[in-house]
């Protein structure tokens, strides 16, 4: 039976921060109205151009099929939108709060029969100091509030703690009145890696993602961490990861109301998943480097979704990797700084790009791709192939053709695929 034509239909992008343009983007060249609004007045020249904006989103909730927020801070508003019939894909009460509160996610995560890592929460830096010298070992040290000081976890390296001792100190000195809780995990080691699966509000859409972060500034995971440079991917069918972890959340997304992508990083190792923390949302720049490869209209599958039909999901055989391409102030927050080295900066192309660019905080001017906002994140670059050695190759020749000032990127996202795909085929996690 032939396929009918999927309908135009009117999607209403949400957003704080402009952090969805690159999918409004997509979704607005297979030709459905779209209108974009973005929350961060510095921020509201972003996609400028390339999207259609709104000053006031609520006035057009009616106008819109399908309303997507891009955050994990929406929660509220869209559980109310749902329970007044609204099509919604992103964020729910319940689901912020996994993301937002790592406690809160590790109990929900052993209600249901994960296995979790041992971890103190602590609200005082002299209790925490006392913990580990009464407990000498590797920890990871993670601040749970919400202003922005995850960016300031540290991965213990010394055996008898004495390095997070150190930290402890030292942010108790100069951090104490912003760091508020935090908590301390016990360390594992073995391969980073996370699973993910888009959720229609009743059940997992497969393929599912399996992708690995890099999260560091530097090449070889080293400088701050920026929330992302750069990530390796593949769409595969449900695996002991997803199956140990991610999958065993259902009976509570369910009455949650939740809708979109959600996603679980975890450490594995030959004694088992110990999973790290949710995001429930959208990731950056994981939504674009899925675009590479997803083979089905996005607007249709967000509408299939959003409205909890079940979805057959076409996706490209084979790996993808994404590749941020930034300017400073990257990854700190300095209008200042972005005003003095970055602002309206020109990004030109060697030679015309068809396939692997994504917007990132750009404008469209008399024909000009330039930089806007104020973040830095200029672009994400992807490539696709059947081996990851040809998706790097693809992805940095593409890299290789853009000319922004001052830009900056890593040269070696994917490149630990060739030591970790051994370990995990050995202990059987991507089966």
């Amino acid at each position: 039976m032939e396929k009918t034509p999927f309908e135009k239909k009117k999607f209403l992008f949400v957003s704080y921060e402009a952090l969805i343009g690159d999918l409004a983007w997509i979704v607005k060249q297979e030709g459905h109205d779209v209108k974009y609004y973005i929350g961060d007045k510095p921020s509201r020249d972003i996609c400028e151009g390339f999207i259609d904006k709104c000053e006031e989103w609520q006035a057009q909730k009616d106008w819109a099929d399908v309303i997507v927020f891009d955050d994990c801070i929406f929660g509220e508003v869209a559980d109310k939108l749902r329970k007044e019939g609204k099509a919604v894909v992103g964020s729910s009460v319940y689901t912020d709060k996994l993301e937002e509160d790592r406690e809160f996610g590790q109990q929900e995560l052993k209600k249901v029969g994960v296995n979790v890592l041992p971890h103190w929460d602590f609200t005082d830096f002299d209790e925490a100091i006392k913990f580990v010298t009464n407990n000498p070992g590797r920890y990871v040290l993670k601040p749970t509030s919400k202003d922005g000081e995850k960016e300031l976890l540290f991965v213990g390296q010394e055996d008898d703690g004495k390095d997070v001792i150190q930290l402890l100190e030292h942010y108790k000195r100069a951090w104490a009145k912003k760091i508020k809780f935090f908590q301390l995990q016990k360390y594992a080691s073995g391969v980073e890696v996370a699973v993910g699966a888009f959720f229609n509000g009743q059940d997992f859409i497969t393929p599912i993602n399996v992708n690995f972060e890099h999260k560091r500034m530097f090449p070889g995971e080293i400088g701050p961490s920026t929330g992302e440079m750069g990530t390796l991917m593949f769409w595969s069918s449900p695996n002991t990861i997803f199956r140990e972890t991610l999958e065993k959340m259902k009976p509570l997304l369910q009455p949650s109301g939740y809708v979109g992508y959600i996603d679980i990083n975890c450490i594995v190792n030959g004694r088992g998943i110990h999973p790290l923390e949710f995001t429930t949302r959208f990731g950056y720049p994981t939504i674009s480097i899925q675009m590479e490869g997803v083979l089905s209209p996005w607007g249709e599958f967000l509408h299939a979704i959003a409205t909890r039909k079940p979805y057959d999901f076409k996706i490209k055989r084979g790996f993808q990797v994404g590749v941020v391409v930034a300017v400073p102030p990257f990854p700190f927050y300095d209008i200042d700084a972005f005003k003095k080295y970055s602002e309206d900066a020109t990004i030109l192309f060697k030679k015309p790009i068809a396939d692997g660019l994504h917007l990132g905080d750009v404008k469209l001017v008399d024909g000009d791709w330039r930089l806007a906002g104020y973040s830095g994140y200029a672009l994400v670059v992807t490539g696709s192939a059947s081996t990851v050695e040809d998706a790097r190759k693809q992805v940095y020749q593409r890299v290789s053709n853009i000319m922004i000032p001052n830009m900056f990127y890593r040269t070696d996202i994917g490149f630990r695929w060739f030591i970790d795909s051994d370990k995990l085929h050995t202990w059987g996690y991507l089966y």
